[in-house]
């Protein structure tokens, strides 16, 4: 394991979580929800093996995303995902988060989003968005693959526009475009595998609401603040709702030196005989200082909260 990799390793999500600085920038986003919103974070680490291997910033940098959207961290809600990719991870948008950013622009009329099933299916005709279907959800469908998921939705002004992607659309786009779903690969991965139809519906969804949608804030955020457009988000999101990013994660290495730095300050005072360039790593479980750290820590390339 190299420096770097093992550097990493000394913080975790709750250690970050717990710090005077991180606690205050949840709280200028959320106000007194931040205390539920950092305990459900901390929950969501701790039952996820995958997310406990990546860097603990930019898990807690992911967590920044969703509350400067107000959405919440718990997977199984659907509304955001908090996705381990290499090293990293990188927030993504459930379905029900574009539903509901859509919901709040006061804009929308009707608003929907379904599976579809063969037996369903009447007719669709692209051309004149002529969508026929008869439901039937009398019997289980757990187990049963949709023929396809439909969009749709109506303006308060009286537009409207209706989309339909089949099935294997949906996977050619996942083999194309999603790193964290399985990239060129035929068997999907990650939340693609946990979660298919749910990430079905967000693919149309999302197409649907930035396509041809009131493009407000809130939608444009969330559909930089993708895997796949993490680094678009700093370049073009007005709100800069996600840390900044270089090439070798410069941002979170800067947290890892201002933490190397302290440990050697307190090591160089209590063993004079040790070099002061002797770098010092943190064992599993060692209480890091806050009063050090915390004041240089997340300072840099974190979200700057909506003003009020």
């Amino acid at each position: 394991m190299n420096n770097q990799v093992a550097q990493r390793q000394q913080f975790t999500v709750k250690q970050f979580v717990n710090m005077d600085a991180t606690q205050k920038r949840f709280k200028d986003v959320l106000g007194k929800r931040a205390a539920q919103f950092t305990s459900s974070l901390v929950s969501l680490v701790n039952s996820n093996q995958d997310l406990q291997k990546v860097d603990a910033a930019s898990v807690v940098n992911s967590a920044f995303v969703a509350a400067s959207l107000d959405l919440p961290v718990n997977s199984s809600l659907g509304y955001m995902y908090i996705v381990p990719y290499g090293s990293i991870a990188q927030p993504q948008i459930g379905y029900k988060g574009y539903l509901q950013l859509a919901q709040r622009s006061g804009q929308y009329k009707i608003i929907t989003v379904s599976e579809i099933y063969q037996d369903e299916l009447i007719s669709w005709d692209p051309l004149t968005e002529s969508f026929e279907y008869e439901l039937h959800r009398d019997k289980p469908r757990d187990k049963e693959t949709p023929a396809g998921y439909y969009g749709h939705f109506e303006l308060l002004n009286g537009f409207r526009k209706t989309v339909y992607w089949t099935h294997q659309q949906i996977d050619d786009h996942r083999k194309q475009f999603s790193q964290a779903g399985g990239k060129g690969k035929d068997n999907p991965k990650g939340v693609w595998a946990k979660h298919y139809d749910s990430m079905a519906l967000k693919t149309v969804i999302k197409d649907l609401l930035t396509k041809w949608g009131p493009m407000t804030v809130d939608t444009q955020a969330a559909s930089l603040a993708e895997a796949g457009d993490y680094e678009q988000v700093v370049k073009e999101d007005p709100r800069d709702v996600t840390p900044e990013q270089t090439e070798d994660n410069a941002q979170v290495q800067s947290l890892i030196n201002s933490y190397n730095e302290a440990q050697q300050e307190q090591q160089t005072t209590k063993k004079a005989t040790k070099s002061t360039k002797t770098k010092k790593t943190t064992s599993k479980g060692e209480k890091v200082d806050d009063n050090n750290v915390q004041g240089e820590l997340l300072n840099d390339g974190t979200i700057t909260p909506k003003s009020k």
